[in-house]
């Protein structure tokens, strides 16, 4: 029984990189979510590219809500960044969930994995990690029309509002970075290290896997104390 469930185990982690980690001292039960790659919206990458599935994450992201075992959520990031809307979908389905979240960026979360990344109840960012901040960009034709660019400014705005809305950065400050002519040799918009995006309010503190298992822990059992006292007064 204890090989099958080993299995199953191993299984789940080379489908989808997910697991539920359950061997800590306080016996909390964590679902880990890993966002890898390239995160892939209605057009699916190439079969070389290591992908994170939107239509994969959604559906276990609502089992996380809606199970009684799952005490909390750890979300690991090391994505190029991708499909807008996807991302977005992810990064507001981790935000709308009522148990506690934490993120750790290791190597980069870039474009859309921003959002990724401050979508938690609490974040963290390895030294070495980084986060490219730039403005929103499409693939295939697009028709040069007024129209087009006001949707491409719309788009902006929501994941502009996120971010903002999610962290302690600055919208203006956000906007600032994100057109930044200076920094990208080919681009625009920037690149931020560890110290960098928390000492922009982007990400709460500069740590590794201890400090967010710690930190997730700890917001585990204020979550569990607050609910018992709210059950008391009913």
């Amino acid at each position: 029984m204890e090989r099958e469930e080993k299995q199953e185990k191993e299984d789940q982690i080379k489908e989808s990189g997910q697991i539920i980690l359950e061997h800590n001292s306080q016996k909390h039960k964590i679902y880990l979510l890993s966002i890898i790659g390239e995160i892939e919206g209605h057009d699916i990458a190439s079969g070389q590219t290591k992908t994170t599935k939107y239509e994969h994450v959604l559906p276990m992201l609502a089992a996380v809500e809606d199970s009684r075992d799952i005490d909390g959520v750890l979300v690991l990031l090391n994505t190029v960044g991708g499909d807008v809307e996807a991302g977005l979908a992810i990064a507001e389905m981790i935000a709308s969930l009522s148990k506690p979240t934490v993120s750790l960026v290791l190597g980069g979360s870039h474009s859309i994995g921003v959002p990724l990344a401050v979508s938690s109840d609490y974040s963290l960012i390895v030294p070495s990690g980084t986060m490219i901040i730039h403005p929103v960009r499409m693939n295939g034709m697009v028709i040069g029309v007024a129209q087009t660019y006001e949707y491409f400014e719309r788009i902006q705005e929501r994941i502009l509002n996120f971010i903002a809305g999610n962290s302690s950065i600055q919208k203006d400050r956000l906007k600032a970075l994100m057109l930044d002519t200076s920094k990208l040799a080919k681009d625009v918009g920037t690149v931020l290290d560890g110290r960098e995006a928390v000492a922009e309010g982007l990400i709460n503190e500069v740590g590794g896997i201890d400090k967010a298992m710690e930190r997730l822990n700890k917001m585990i059992e204020k979550h569990h104390s607050d609910f018992d006292k709210d059950e008391k007064i009913v």
